[in-house]
């Protein structure tokens, strides 16, 4: 883990930081509070490019999740909400989540022999291209779950997801999560400078 840490440290200059407005409740498209507990899809502004988010074996075209890990992928039909996640803040198990707040996303898939947890973490897939995967560890906040903690972030009336951790004292970058457009075409959530920010909302499941 170690030295994966300090290659993700390397590239960490390829990106450009940001800075973030101070802590808010994050609300749901119909303006009520997202809180720990409950499950929600995640879905993008902009309609008609694409639905929700969801996890499953990107190398199989047949939707066959029963290879590790579940990478994080856009729907293709905007019809689709995707698979439904839960958030949990680093600080606390129930409550209103808050932007700029530390926290795991957990997908809720059933049908898949994956035994790795559905817990979202970073998996270096190309070079300064880092997909969003299951497989991480929820809660235990630290340099050896670095990996695992993303925020949500206001973007004007809408939200973005960011990678930017502040669970222990450790040199990372702060960058909004984009679509790659990967092989046959499919849109993976990315930590990368070649993709624009992905605006996104959220609906209670």
């Amino acid at each position: 883990m170690k030295t994966s840490f300090l290659a993700f440290c390397i590239i960490c200059f390829a990106f450009i930081c940001k800075t973030f407005a101070a802590p808010e409740p994050v609300l749901d498209i119909s303006g009520k509070k997202v809180t720990t507990g409950v499950k929600y899809y995640i879905l993008p502004v902009i309609r008609g490019k694409g639905g929700g988010l969801t996890v499953v074996n990107e190398n199989n075209l047949n939707g066959n999740n029963n290879t590790c890990p579940l990478y994080v992928l856009q729907e293709k039909l905007e019809v689709k909400n995707g698979q439904a996640v839960t958030f949990t803040p680093y600080n606390a198990k129930q409550g209103v989540i808050l932007t700029s707040t530390d926290l795991n996303i957990k997908s809720y898939v059933t049908k898949t022999t994956c035994t790795q947890t559905q817990v979202w973490k970073l998996n270096k897939v190309l070079s300064g291209v880092w997909f969003l995967a299951t497989g991480g560890v929820e809660g235990n906040p630290g340099f050896d779950t670095i990996f695992n903690w993303f925020k949500i972030e206001k973007a004007d009336k809408d939200y973005v997801l960011s990678f930017c951790p502040s669970v222990c004292k450790c040199q990372t970058l702060c960058r909004e999560l984009g679509l790659y457009v990967y092989d046959h075409g499919k849109k993976h959530l990315a930590l990368s400078d070649q993709v624009p920010s992905f605006r996104v909302v959220f609906k209670r499941a």
